[in-house]
């Protein structure tokens, strides 16, 4: 690769393209991680994906025998995580690439990841958080913004990078809006420094979704999603199917009632959760009427089902056309 095509992301983790398969809770798996690697970018897993600690093990081992290049782990960092300190022992034992922390405090991950000589990107959505995270001294920020697929944020990508400018000298990495090769050097020429992109990789004919989800992400576009608090108790983006149509995407005034009453708000938000990620597995993999998928507005550029080489292609066509420019 020329050198003016290098960004603080390519060389942080040596790779060709300044993107990150973005870690997506049910979607993402090892076969994803790999072709990734393979076509020049990095890719990450949520180690909530796997249920037992043996499982996250046999993968973590797959993933450093098979992949091409560096490849991650999200980890929740809050106390709804309780397998939290087994997940990180065992990333650390495997000597992960680098660490995704979202929600918490990621002070003890970044803290003992720094001794294995593991990077760590923090997801933030906005300056207050970034200032108190980059304290922390993490290797780089990810700016989760209101395009992001799942837990957007409430920024745009411009605004939420210049405020994130104005209390960091970290790399920032921007997730959330990026379809195509244009909107990709867009959040580059905002200051970004790589993308987090998910939303386009669901289709692909790695992933493991139904052929149902896959097929909604062509089928449906920006305008189709929409935001509900029913799956987690917090704002999550979900394509708006007949279904989640007709179910709404508000809590019910029980639901809401219970989630902000002091003496039943952490069981209501634990139940809301369980019976959420319920939904959506089931709907991942299986044909049901009762579709609630969960994707970014960046579906409004899948077109048809594609391997993730040919998708990581499409992404980085005007990139490449401008190796002769200082990024």
């Amino acid at each position: 690769m020329q050198e003016n095509t290098v960004t603080s992301l390519t060389k942080i983790l040596d790779i060709r393209f300044p993107i990150i398969l973005a870690p997506m809770f049910l979607v993402s798996n090892a076969r994803m991680v790999i072709e990734a690697t393979r076509a020049g970018i990095t890719g990450a897993i949520p180690a909530l994906n796997y249920r037992t600690d043996n499982e996250f093990r046999v993968v973590l081992a797959a993933l450093k025998e098979k992949c091409e290049g560096p490849f991650g782990i999200n980890l929740i960092a809050n106390k709804s995580n309780i397998r939290l300190k087994q997940q990180l022992e065992i990333c650390l034992e495997h000597r992960v690439d680098y660490v995704i922390t979202s929600l918490g405090n990621p002070a003890q991950i970044i803290e003992k990841c720094h001794e294995k000589d593991i990077k760590v990107f923090c997801d933030v959505v906005d300056e207050i958080y970034g200032e108190k995270v980059s304290k922390l001294q993490p290797d780089g920020l990810i700016a989760v913004n209101q395009d992001a697929g799942g837990h957007a944020g409430n920024l745009s990508s411009k605004e939420l990078i210049n405020r994130l400018r104005s209390v960091s000298d970290l790399p920032i990495i921007s997730a959330g809006g990026v379809g195509n090769d244009k909107q990709l050097m867009e959040k580059l020429n905002e200051g970004a420094c790589g993308l987090s992109i998910g939303s386009p990789f669901i289709a692909t004919e790695e992933s493991p979704v139904s052929k149902e989800y896959k097929q909604a992400c062509i089928q449906y576009s920006a305008e189709d999603i929409v935001m509900t608090t029913k799956l987690s108790g917090s704002p999550c983006t979900v394509i708006n199917t007949p279904y989640v149509q007709k179910t709404g995407t508000k809590q019910t005034a029980l639901e809401a009632f219970l989630n902000k009453n002091r003496r039943f708000k952490k069981l209501a938000k634990m139940l809301t959760f369980y019976k959420g990620m319920k939904s959506l597995k089931k709907a991942a993999f299986s044909s049901t009427y009762q579709s609630v998928w969960c994707a970014g507005p960046s579906i409004e550029y899948v077109y048809e089902i594609l391997p993730i080489k040919k998708v990581v292609e499409n992404l980085v066509l005007e990139y490449q056309k401008q190796s002769n420019k200082i990024i």
